[in-house]
């Protein structure tokens, strides 16, 4: 048996059980959270984007998460794009303090799709199939579930849904696609040195920017990326970035407004960073702080730093990386800047929904 067969079982009998849970049209909070207990500990810990945030317990995480989204997208599915596991690569959590250099992880990546039948987070149902991508990691301990990170595209969804809280963007957002080959899922446990050479990658990657970042140049030459991207790279970003092909067509839509819009930029750590095969990914809680100077999503300087929590989940094509899938929670970011998108876009669009949960037992309307 592999090294993480038995934590990829632990996840993958999760992920069939919950399925089955949401799917169910009489679900409950109560039934769902009865089948997530089954398979995580006590000490269970839900860390989500805006505005779910950290969870602490099965029931929270139900009751903020779990229920409201079974509840909107009937018959939900879980669409797997990559599937990959890996010892922890960051030596301290910081998070906590501690030393997570033997944590093991599991990271699923893909979406959830269902029909859009009740509203959610504000937005008004469409009655339609609709997708949210995700990027999940598991922390797995002596057979059980520790801790989630789960990032969700809300920004995404709200697009889908025909509703987009933000200026156009530099990117096209689109449901994207899995992986060009369709191997993303390592069921089966990937030859170890294959993990390697995708970490030594990414990090002669992240090198030949900090050796840029510590220049103090704004800008980046397109020679620098070439060092480890693949000329026909895609970056596939959030809802209100959006993607992008091609090393200057990346730069012209992301990494330029990235850089140039943003400063103050300091990096505060990874809680899970690991590679499988082709593969890697990392989060962060938050990754970093920046600060806006105007520009940046088509907004302006927002004075205060702003936490950023991203998912960057690489594929390797033999010495270069071809294909990256980033979750940043913008809405959070925007949040501690003074604007909350689902709080303002509901106002606008959906005032029904507003005044059902506004707290005053309806006697608003």
């Amino acid at each position: 048996m592999g090294k993480y067969q038995a934590s990829k079982k632990v996840v993958r009998e999760y992920f069939a059980a919950l399925s089955e849970a949401v799917k169910n049209e009489e679900a409950t909070p109560a039934s769902i959270a009865k089948v997530i207990s089954e398979h995580t500990t006590p000490e269970y810990l839900f860390m989500g984007v805006y505005p779910f945030r950290e969870q602490k317990g099965v029931e929270n995480a139900v009751n903020a998460f779990w229920a409201p989204l079974s509840k909107s997208l009937k018959r939900m599915q879980r669409r797997q794009d990559i599937f990959i596991a890996g010892t922890n690569d960051v030596k301290v959590d910081p998070t906590t303090g501690k030393d997570s250099s033997q944590d093991i992880w599991v990271m699923s990546m893909g979406h959830f799709m269902g029909l859009f039948d009740n509203d959610f987070m504000g937005v008004r149902a469409t009655g339609k199939m609709i997708s949210l991508r995700y990027a999940e990691f598991s922390q797995v301990a002596d057979g059980k579930i520790v801790r989630t990170g789960m990032f969700v595209d809300l920004i995404g969804f709200m697009i889908q849904a025909g509703v987009n809280p933000l200026p156009p963007s530099t990117g096209q957002y689109f449901v994207y696609p899995g992986p060009i080959n369709h191997d993303g899922l390592l069921f089966e446990d990937a030859p170890e040195q294959e993990g390697v050479d995708t970490v030594n990658l990414v990090n002669q990657m992240v090198e030949d920017l900090d050796q840029l970042n510590r220049s103090g140049a704004m800008g980046c030459p397109p020679e620098t990326l070439a060092l480890s991207w693949s000329k026909d790279m895609i970056w596939y970003g959030p809802g209100g970035i959006g993607a992008s092909y091609t090393i200057p067509r990346y730069q012209m839509q992301h990494q330029l407004p990235f850089r140039n819009n943003l400063t103050d930029k300091k990096f505060n750590g990874h809680v899970a960073r690991f590679a499988e095969g082709n593969f890697s990914c990392f989060f962060g809680w938050p990754n970093l702080s920046n600060r806006s100077i105007g520009g940046f999503l088509g907004m302006p300087a927002g004075g205060a730093s702003a936490d950023m929590q991203v998912v960057d989940v690489y594929c390797r094509d033999g010495n270069k990386l071809s294909e990256n899938w980033v979750l940043i929670d913008l809405a959070y970011w925007l949040k501690q800047q003074g604007l909350d998108i689902f709080d303002r876009t509901s106002k606008i669009t959906n005032p029904d929904f507003v005044n059902s949960n506004c707290g005053c037992n309806n006697k608003c309307k």
